[in-house]
């Protein structure tokens, strides 16, 4: 149980595709059910990724993240438990079918709020600390949907040339979010991705986001490293993969910064 307080929900999007986005969701909650953390991972992207990434068949996915959403089974007959490392983190699964409720829920008068009444469920149980969802590559339904949910957006930002030009687009669509739909999503902050101190233009791309963003970008970096993406292939998270690996000290380190922010709650309040 978690004490009575609502699971704090993190949406973790960039539309942006290939920014580590994935990858830092299966990590961020590996990482924190490490910590001891009860964790939902809402796998939200029809790509299935996430799923993917903590070894989830398709077969026993059974609709997933879709069935919840259209109301076709209750969430809590859909969870997979994914690592016996990590026993506290818990990952609704996506499939295929999950692309067909963009359409299917497009003519719904309440078509953001269908994750959101998932989620409230979810909180109702009380039984997770932290709910995060990986949102699809894109800002259609699927993402309105993940950012109407939400406590708090962490944005993946890959250090490469364009990564700055593609968040300011996506930023200007929180904001929409947070005027119309949900005035209480934040922006949590900034996390850098794919770092590579051997390359100029990462450092560049890191100075240019600290200058804009100040402290709303992680002190931790994620650094490239192969490990990562073994990891994901086999159907695990680092932590299982390659605990020693300098990618699992990364997101290790991701986490406790994270943890370490929501106590002091400075970024809970809209800004």
């Amino acid at each position: 149980m978690n004490g009575g307080r609502p699971a704090f929900v993190l949406a973790i999007a960039n539309q942006k595709g290939g920014v580590g986005k994935t990858t830092t969701a299966i990590n961020l909650a590996a990482a924190l059910a490490a910590e001891g953390k009860r964790v939902l991972l809402i796998d939200n992207d029809p790509q299935g990724n996430a799923s993917t990434g903590f070894g989830v068949p398709l077969a026993a996915r059974q609709g997933g993240t879709y069935a919840a959403l259209t109301g076709r089974r209750n969430w809590r007959d859909l969870l997979h438990t994914p690592e016996a490392t990590t026993p506290h983190l818990a990952i609704l699964p996506a499939d295929a079918h999950l692309a067909g409720a963009e359409i299917e829920l497009a003519s719904e008068p309440e078509r953001p709020f269908f994750l959101r009444r998932v989620v409230e469920g979810v909180q109702r149980e009380g039984d997770f600390a932290f709910i995060l969802i990986d949102c699809p590559p894109s800002l259609g339904l699927l993402t309105l949907n993940g950012l109407v949910a939400a406590d708090a957006v962490m944005v993946p930002l890959q250090c490469e040339f364009f990564a700055l030009e593609g968040l300011a687009h996506f930023l200007k669509t929180l904001e929409t979010v947070r005027q119309n739909l949900n005035r209480g999503t934040a922006l949590e902050g900034v996390v850098l991705t794919m770092f590579d101190r051997r390359n100029n233009l990462s450092e560049l791309v890191a100075a240019d986001a600290r200058s804009f963003f100040g402290e709303r970008v992680y002190e931790t970096v994620i650094p490239r490293n192969v490990r990562i993406s073994e990891a994901s292939s086999h159907g695990q998270s680092i932590f299982a993969y390659d605990p020693r690996s300098a990618g699992a000290r990364a997101y290790q380190s991701l986490a406790q910064e994270f943890l370490a922010r929501r106590k002091d709650h400075r970024h809970d309040r809209p800004q």
